[in-house]
Formats: structure tokens, sequence, C-alpha cells
């Protein structure tokens, strides 16, 4: 009596992943559906030859960035374009099950986790300092322009002193704080002005001879990408030297008004009812003004 059995394979093993915990280094510049993680290095096993289905998830605030290229394709991609400012890094969990979602047989689970770190990529240009954000993620920020005068026909040894500050720029891809050099690459009429490349420093070469302002336009470059760039302005005014300090011609005035006056009436001299009560300064500097 020959006696056929049928062994049938009962659903008791749960998938296994190859590492059930893994770290994947991603610069900040990825491309949009560049492979994050290889469909090798995921892909769930199961004893049971039982096809695999995928779920993957992320922590709180930076869903919509990953994502699986299918149920049956555990292999993850970039979603969305990354911002190290935003987040640099996130923890994903992707589920294997021997059965598809929603299934009311004995369902195995298995799960993988992966932690993602953002490297800060060389984004953004310098910026000058001091500046403001414009927006909320402080992605943007916008410096004031430089001001500072000079004396006619005077030539000074020492930096110049700037509002709101002196020339400065910072890379604010601050984990790679890229070396920064300055230069002046507008309005310096006959070379008046130098900048120190790496300081920023603002000097002259030669005194000013010409009352007229000069409107400079300075670059601030970094070494290592000359493309990565920003340019301000700075306005220098040339003013005459001032030695003295100007001073009232009469320590004391005295006036007098009238009860009942209408406002902005005039203030007469003490004394002199009918001339209006002059109160004038003089400044050595001007002697025939």
């Amino acid at each position: 009596l020959e006696i056929l059995v049928t062994i049938l394979n009962m659903n008791d093993n749960s998938p296994e992943f190859k590492q059930m915990n893994l770290t994947e280094v991603v610069p900040e510049d990825a491309k949009v559906n560049a492979t994050i993680v290889a469909r090798e290095d995921l892909s769930a096993s199961d004893a049971d030859l039982d096809t695999i289905f995928y779920e993957l998830t992320t922590v709180s605030g930076t869903e919509g960035y990953f994502a699986i290229k299918g149920v049956n394709n555990p292999e993850i991609y970039l979603q969305k374009a990354l911002d190290y400012a935003k987040f640099n890094l996130t923890t994903l969990v992707l589920y294997a099950t021997d059965r598809p979602v929603g299934s009311t047989d004995i369902t195995n689970t298995a799960t993988a986790t992966i932690n993602i770190l953002i490297k800060q990529a060389d984004t953004k240009s310098p910026w000058f300092q001091p500046c403001n954000f414009i927006n909320a993620d402080k992605s943007i920020c916008i410096s004031s322009p430089y001001a500072g005068r000079v004396n006619i026909s005077e030539m000074s040894t020492e930096p110049l002193i700037l509002e709101p500050g002196p020339i400065y720029a910072i890379d604010p891809d601050y984990t790679l704080n890229e070396k920064i050099l300055y230069s002046i690459v507008g309005g310096n009429a006959d070379d008046v002005f130098s900048v120190d490349a790496d300081t920023g420093n603002l000097t002259m070469n030669k005194a000013v001879t010409s009352p007229d302002s000069y409107l400079l336009q300075v670059m601030a470059t970094q070494v290592n990408n000359i493309q990565k760039y920003s340019i301000a302005s700075v306005e220098i005014k040339v003013i005459n030297k001032s030695d003295y300090a100007p001073y009232f011609e009469t320590k004391i005035y005295n006036g007098t008004v009238f009860v009942g006056l209408a406002p902005r009436s005039f203030v007469f001299q003490a004394g002199d009812p009918s001339s209006p009560l002059i109160i004038t300064a003089v400044d050595d500097d001007f002697p025939n003004v």
C-alpha cells in the first residue's frame, strides 16, 4: 500500500532583515529621486518563501522626504529636496510582513531601523554681517549697506570706521565654514581705497581731493568656490575736517513773551520788544559762514 503524504507549508516563520539597524549619511544636495538605501541592503527573506510586503514610516516633522519604490520593493529614495537648516537627522522604520496590509490571515512582521544623517553641503553664498532674516526658516539673511566718512585732503592710516560695523561676512553653511576673501569690484575711482583680502578692513591709499562721495562695491568670495559670492555696498562720504566744536555766541539769552500770545508767536529780546530773539552758534572751522 503506497501512501502519498503532502506536507503543507505553515506560516510559522517571520521575515528577517540582513541588518535590523543601519545608518546612512546623505549629502544635503542629493538629487530628488536619488537612491538613498539600495534594495539589496533592505530586502528581507522568509523561510516560508512567502512574498514580502514593505511599509516605511518616519519620525514626526520629516514626513514626505523619503519613500520606498513599491510595496514589494524596499529601495528607499529621496522624494523631496533636503535642507540642513530644517533638520540634519531622522529615523526611518521599515516594516516587512508576509501578508499584505489588511489581510485577515496570520501575519508575521519584522522591522528595520534606518538612521539618516544629513551632511551639510556648500549651498549658500556668504552673508555680510550684521544681517536680518526675512523668512521663518532663517535661510535668507539680508544685510544693510555699510557707511563711513573721510576728511577731504587727508589720508587716514588706520582702517576706516564703518556703520553698522566693519566689513565682515560669514559662510552660512556653518559646519563647513569656508574661508572668505574680500575685494573691491566697483566704485573705487582713482584707487583711493583698499580692502584687506583676509580681514575686510577698508583703508586709504591716498587722500581724497574731491568732495564727491564714493559708493564702493565690496565682494566676499569663498576661497574654495568663486561662484559662491555676495556683494555689499559701502558709501564713503567726503567731509571737511572738523577741528573745532561749534559754540553759542552768548552763554545766556534773555527773551520776553506776552500773555495770551498765539502758538508759534515770536519770542522777543528782553528790553527790545520789537526785535525777535535770535539764538546763534558759530564754528571756527567755517570762519566766513
